[in-house]
């Protein structure tokens, strides 16, 4: 049968979002429908909007989301019709070469849903494969993971992207441990999620880097010792005021949320000999970096990159919702408001004035 439901789409580079009326077809086999309780607006659904991912619309937009399973198809076992679930758009397939070598967080062969959603009869891209500014949505069974449905449905749908994009590449990427010195450049979402992994994980000294007062007391709320307004500073000054709160040293892990060359560089020179830089903000492509051959070489540590932190949701899901019950992980910080599903339009351009962390649509 199928249903017909409320879903936010983009039909055409840079145009508005609107609701339109979509088709979700019954799930097939190995694939769940879940009806949507939450999903945060984050950066990725504005660059979806603009044609920055792909031009592959129109997009039913939202991916943070989390939801209850209404329907289950065939052969589908981890989920069940009741089951409170985070998505996430990476449903591991168990069998190529990196999960065979027991490392499925790096899984090289991910899927979403067969079936397509539809506007019209127009197949829908779902943003990330998930597709959750809608009432209903359709994704693989392996891209929905069973949490404590105690948690409050417009907290942990976070977790399912900037929040564990953030607190992975400190705690999976990175590995910061008790005593590390931490230092992050971007205190929006993932950078704010970062800056709490480091408060989770025992970091001595955690740095706040961006450009706005506003953003590095957010950043202070979450757990940062230290904030550097960076705006109007030159690379060198930047490194500099971070070598003066760790003894002229420079950090342990020094994470880059922003996704620029500029503060890629600050961090890379900023971090203490043997230290680690992890790259978390995504770049433009066509952007370039040209660092010196001999200082990568000098410096020793590591350079990572940290896709989606690196995680492994079975495994890192549930855990954190445990840690947020516990009153260990402070989610709830991460919601700035609640809106309705016809407010995503108004919701990006609040984002890219910087007034919130996150809004929230609830169903």
């Amino acid at each position: 049968m199928g249903h017909e439901v409320n879903g936010v789409v983009a039909r055409s580079k840079g145009a508005p979002v609107s609701v339109e009326t979509i088709y979700v077809p019954d799930p097939g086999a190995g694939e769940v429908v879940v009806d949507v309780q939450a999903c945060g607006v984050c950066h990725t659904d504005l660059h979806y909007r603009e044609g920055a991912i792909n031009d592959e619309f129109p997009f039913l937009l939202g991916h943070e989301a989390a939801g209850v399973v209404s329907q289950v198809g065939t052969g589908v076992s981890n989920v069940k019709e009741g089951d409170f679930v985070i998505l996430n758009w990476r449903a591991v397939c168990g069998q190529c070469r990196s999960c065979l070598r027991g490392k499925p967080q790096y899984c090289f062969s991910t899927h979403n849903a067969q079936q397509k959603m539809t506007l019209d009869g127009v197949d829908l891209s779902p943003a990330l494969g998930i597709g959750a500014f809608a009432e209903k949505t359709l994704v693989a069974a392996g891209q929905a993971t069973v949490v404590d449905d105690a948690a409050a449905p417009e907290v942990a749908g976070l977790i399912g992207c900037g929040v564990m994009a953030g607190l992975g590449a400190v705690l999976n990427t990175a590995g910061v441990t008790r005593g590390d010195s931490v230092a992050v450049w971007g205190c929006g979402g993932v950078g704010d999620a970062a800056i709490e992994g480091a408060r989770l994980a025992g970091a001595r000294t955690i740095i706040a880097i961006d450009v706005d007062d506003r953003k590095l007391q957010w950043a202070k709320d979450f757990g940062a010792t230290h904030s550097i307004n960076s705006s109007g500073l030159s690379n060198e000054e930047v490194v500099q005021a971070v070598q003066a709160f760790t003894e002229g040293n420079g950090v342990d892990v020094a994470v880059e949320a922003v996704g620029l060359p500029a503060t890629y560089e600050q961090a890379f020179y900023a971090r203490d000999l043997a230290g680690t830089v992890v790259l978390v903000g995504v770049p433009n492509p066509e952007m370039r970096i040209d660092l010196p051959l001999i200082e990568v070489f000098g410096r020793g540590g590591a350079l990572k990159s940290s896709w989606y932190g690196d995680c492994l949701p079975s495994r890192d899901f549930p855990m954190l919702i445990d840690l947020y019950l516990q009153g260990r992980l402070e989610l709830g910080r991460f919601v700035s408001e609640k809106i309705d599903i016809d407010g995503v339009e108004d919701a990006f351009h609040k984002m890219e004035r910087g007034e919130v962390l996150r809004s929230v649509v609830v169903m």
